[in-house]
């Protein structure tokens, strides 16, 4: 019944999320679907961590670096294109068949490089390595002076460009970041029923068992680390062509603060409760400044993520399985 429930409520959200810039555009509030395009993509990031802090048991604080690397090779890619120079003798591109594929392929990369390291270490150090990790390349994209540095970088050309789809127009983005989204949604889904999600499982409860029966937790938790990693460099290069815009920021240990913050307060542990967690996040984020603005509380609208603190402990205390919890009770 509870998974009837769950699946309803899905095709649900999928159905408004289909209808919604229909909706927005005949209540002239079509401006809005800019910030259903930011929800779709920061969704994806979510979840993407949700794979690990949910359902391996792995706190990972550099989770936004890997937002970075796929953001950086879309931009990258398009500055080359713009200037007509080379990068390691190879032209630059605005072709999405081009610069997505290898955004995915550069933050598979750098995940397992940094999984391969950080994953033989368990609790607070794998929390401190990753956090170091994901500092590192926020430095390094500061120091890359020709593409910005510290200030970031415009992509002049606009968005990539794909065969038969025009990415300019945002009603057409918007579908295509959703597809995105359905798509890596279906495949964690699918993923986390697998038998190697239940061994992910095993590994969040005791991996120590799991190792003396013959299995191989670290290549269990690396390759479910790297598959994290592609969300998230994913959703990096599909927010580079929503902004046009990249910049170190996207990297930074707060981006990675506020996926984690998303993650628990839509639920660890769901993959349906990231989403609602971004939900609300982004509607806070969206609206709350407003409110106070409005309520003549000017000076704690700058300082609207002041009310997640009490919000997180609320739900810490309350309600541990976050906004999924409190919409699909668990009748014991």
């Amino acid at each position: 019944m509870r998974y009837t429930h769950h699946l309803r409520f899905m095709l649900g959200c999928l159905a408004a999320l289909l209808i919604l810039p229909f909706v927005l555009q005949a209540t002239g509030s079509s401006y809005l679907i800019s910030t259903a395009t930011r929800l779709v993509v920061f969704a994806i990031a979510a979840v993407s961590l949700d794979l690990l802090i949910g359902y391996a048991g792995l706190v990972s604080f550099g989770h936004a670096a890997f937002l970075g690397v796929g953001a950086y090779t879309v931009g990258i890619l398009s500055f080359h294109a713009y200037e007509e120079t080379t990068l390691i003798g190879l032209p630059g591109s605005l072709s999405g068949l081009v610069a997505l594929p290898l955004a995915l392929a550069l933050s598979a990369l750098a995940a397992l490089v940094v999984g391969a390291l950080s994953l033989r270490t368990r609790g607070v150090y794998f929390i401190m390595i990753t956090l170091s990790f994901g500092q590192m390349l926020f430095f390094l994209f500061v120091s890359l002076e020709q593409y910005g540095g510290d200030d970031g970088m415009m992509m002049f050309e606009g968005r990539n460009t794909l065969p038969l789809l025009d990415l300019n127009d945002r009603v057409s983005f918007y579908y295509f970041c959703l597809a995105w989204f359905v798509l890596f949604f279906w495949f964690c889904t699918w993923l986390v029923r697998s038998k190697f999600g239940r061994t992910l499982a095993a590994i969040k409860q005791n991996q120590d068992r799991l190792s003396s029966i013959g299995i191989n937790a670290y290549w269990a938790k690396l390759q479910v680390f790297v598959i994290a990693g592609v969300g998230a460099g994913l959703a990096g290069a599909l927010s580079a062509n929503h902004t046009e815009f990249v910049s170190p920021a996207l990297t930074h240990w707060t981006r990675s603060g506020d996926l984690m913050i998303v993650v628990i307060l839509g639920g660890m542990g769901t993959l349906v409760g990231p989403v609602l967690g971004t939900f609300l996040f982004l509607l806070l984020e969206e609206f709350l400044p407003l409110i106070l603005r409005g309520l003549g509380l000017g000076l704690l609208s700058e300082h609207w993520r002041f009310v997640f603190g009490p919000i997180l402990i609320l739900v810490v205390l309350y309600a541990k399985t976050g906004l999924y919890g409190l919409i699909f009770p668990r009748r014991d």
